[in-house]
């Protein structure tokens, strides 16, 4: 009887692995940049993000650790931390998206360009986002996806003091540069 429950798990567990093909990776790249003219660069980059993408459906998931962003001032990564995203309270964002119009058979070698849509969840709150002409491509069986996006600190109730808020951007330009691997 045992013997026969453990037959029957394995083949529950293992029988979608033909199905999907998994690409993913621990060492993406997210970066942002919230300058304004005039003023001190207010940038950083995080190249510790995990992310998996289901090349048969075309869904797309990340995760980034708040306190792997690197900034050029060690003040501003410590201001950010602590003030800004809570990263004690806050510690990760998510984005858990599709790309739109997703056709496996079209992945290839060539670069195409797709909207992602999905949910980023920072802060403790969660907003649609569109990531729009993201390029991706196949190449090497390596998947390659690049795109860029903007959000607002206050759509998630990320508050700038009033002693600095001239000094950052209202949008923030996201970027993203993902290599997957099976």
């Amino acid at each position: 009887m045992k013997k026969l429950l453990l037959i029957l798990i394995c083949l529950i567990v293992f029988s979608g692995v033909g199905y999907a093909q998994k690409y993913s990776t621990r060492s993406g790249k997210v970066s942002f940049e919230a300058s304004v003219p005039s003023f001190e660069e207010v940038a950083a980059t995080n190249k510790v993000v995990s992310v998996i993408l289901d090349t048969h459906a075309g869904k797309l998931a990340a995760l980034t650790l708040m306190k792997g962003f690197r900034f050029k001032v060690a003040l501003m990564e410590e201001h950010f931390n602590e003030n800004y995203v809570a990263s004690d309270t806050y510690p990760k964002a998510t984005f858990k998206g599709e790309i739109q119009g997703y056709d496996k058979s079209k992945l290839t070698d060539q670069s195409l360009h797709w909207n992602i849509l999905g949910d980023l969840t920072l802060h403790g709150k969660t907003k649609k986002i569109e990531i729009k002409d993201a390029t991706v491509y196949l190449k090497n069986n390596v998947v390659y996806v690049k795109g860029n996006f903007e959000v607002a600190p206050a759509d998630f109730d990320i508050k700038i003091p009033s002693l600095v808020s001239k000094k950052i951007a209202d949008t923030i330009s996201v970027s993203l540069d993902f290599e997957l691997k099976q």
